[in-house]
């Protein structure tokens, strides 16, 4: 089973209320894509900060690397444990980039691919409001008129109980 973060993108001024097709679900653990194919990786997912500083990290390692008189294999073994650490830190390079441009973080959905967790996640979502009421003018509509619940930060819930003192 794969666990996954849910992002509700910013209201912007033309339309202040998005949809559910426009929720991004981020998977959490390692990514096999960006780790062979880091650079591209960040470019198809718009991370273009994150792909600035790979690359001039990237040139400066292996340039310090080369001014210490490092071998081939040294280099090159540099190079891959870089693309390791971006394999094992994509998800959470996403979840940055997302929060940094105003998405909002609206919960944790596990489920054994994207669309299972998908379901679960919009299924909890209808359950939680069935009149439809709205808790902030910006929250995100369903076509049904539901909305997502608000979260509060600081709640001290961790872990798989909705709230304290629940069933075990």
């Amino acid at each position: 089973m794969s666990v996954y973060t849910v992002h509700l993108p910013p209201s912007t001024a033309r339309r202040s209320v998005s949809g559910p097709e426009r929720f991004v679900f981020v998977r959490d653990g390692f990514s096999f894509w960006a780790f062979l194919l880091a650079p591209l990786w960040m470019l198809w997912h718009r991370l273009w900060l994150v792909f600035v500083g790979y690359c001039v990290l990237a040139v400066a390692l292996q340039a310090a690397l080369h001014a210490m008189g490092a071998s081939f294999g040294i280099r090159v073994a540099a190079g891959a444990l870089l693309a390791f650490l971006v394999g094992l830190e994509a998800a959470t390079l996403r979840r940055v980039t997302l929060a940094r441009r105003g998405w909002t973080n609206a919960g944790i959905v596990v489920g054994d691919d994207l669309e299972s967790a998908e379901q679960r996640f919009f299924d909890r979502w209808i359950q939680q409001n069935p009149q439809g009421s709205t808790h902030s003018g910006s929250a995100p509509v369903l076509p049904a008129g539901r909305t997502l619940p608000v979260t509060t930060p600081g709640s001290g819930i961790v872990g798989l109980f909705p709230h304290p003192g629940g069933v075990r």
